[in-house]
């Protein structure tokens, strides 16, 4: 069977098993089985490839370690096509995610990084390029709910002087934090020119005893907590099934207790000046904004994701940042 075959053979199964992008699906995991590129899938197909002369070309030390079956790439490439068909989140089979200029290492235990959260990220980025040179100490910058490390090492390796404390509840996800930060920082924090800039904390983020020693010095707080409303359970599979459950749902029917919780902390870990960026559900803005102002911010507003839907709080602490 050549790669095109392969490829519009394995869309067809997962358009039937539901899958929403069944084309991309199918070429990214036969790209894995081989140890390729997307484009170099693309190439196949036009000259009319088979997958073992693909396979052929790579060397074999490229196929993602998260491949466990062995053999030859179509049976590879049988058995992802399966899971995924099962509606296995695609980021678990192949063991990896891309976030930013990153790619994390994810999989059952952990929650898979959104595009959305970029921007989270990039607001919080945007908001300390505009306060460079007042302060000549690192920034202190704070991710709870660090999850896979997306956000707090998006933030370390992207500028150079701050310093980030990520807070993790659940020791299974740590242990998928700690991996991403040992792959990106070296094992011990000095990768990439990094010196013990981001420190893991195993905590509950609620918690006013959890990071209490930084209360009223951090500059920044980064954080993607747990949101959906309990009332909303996810239609599709990858997320209903398999995201952590500690990491999807807010704790209430609407979703707001543990963000509000979130807020609370935050108040407390900010300094004068600081800022609070927080993902959320869509329908939870106004009532986050308004809690933010009666919690300890005297400035709140409603970030849009690409869509322009109302997708994250950004607060602040006082009028200090004006």
């Amino acid at each position: 069977m050549n790669v095109e075959q392969a490829i519009h053979r394995a869309a067809a199964t997962l358009r039937n098993a539901g899958v929403d992008t069944p084309e991309h699906d199918a070429k990214l995991l036969l790209a894995e089985a081989c140890g390729c590129s997307l484009s170099d899938i693309d190439k196949a197909m036009l000259l009319g490839k088979s997958i073992a002369a693909l396979a052929e070309e790579h060397s074999a030390e490229s196929v993602s370690p998260a491949l466990s079956v062995e053999g030859v790439p179509e049976r590879r490439f049988d058995a992802m096509l399966a899971r995924r068909a099962a509606r296995e989140p695609l980021q678990y089979i192949v063991g990896h995610a891309p976030f930013r200029y990153l790619d994390l290492a994810v999989g059952p235990g952990v929650f898979i990084p959104r595009p959305e959260t970029e921007l989270v990220v990039q607001e919080g980025l945007d908001w300390l390029a505009a306060r460079r040179g007042r302060n000549e100490a690192r920034f202190r910058v704070v991710d709870l709910c660090a999850g896979s490390g997306a956000i707090g090492l998006s933030i370390v390796t992207e500028t150079a002087d701050v310093e980030v404390w990520a807070v993790e509840l659940s020791e299974r996800t740590a242990a998928w934090t700690r991996r991403n930060a040992e792959t990106v920082l070296g094992p011990t924090g000095t990768g990439s020119g990094i010196d013990g800039r981001y420190h893991l904390v195993l905590g509950d983020a609620t918690d006013p005893d959890t990071l209490a020693e930084l209360d009223g010095t951090v500059d920044l707080v980064v954080t993607n907590p747990p949101y959906v409303p309990e009332s909303e359970i996810p239609e599709q599979p990858e997320v209903r099934d398999h995201d952590p459950q500690l990491a999807l749902y807010g704790g209430s029917p609407d979703g707001l207790l543990i963000p509000e919780r979130i807020i609370g902390r935050a108040a407390a870990l900010l300094r004068p000046g600081g800022l609070l960026v927080m993902e959320h559900d869509i329908s939870q803005g106004a009532a986050l904004v308004a809690y933010a102002q009666a919690h300890g911010f005297n400035r709140a507003r409603t970030g849009r994701d690409w869509t322009a839907r109302p997708r994250y709080l950004v607060a602040r602490r006082d009028d200090y940042c004006a």
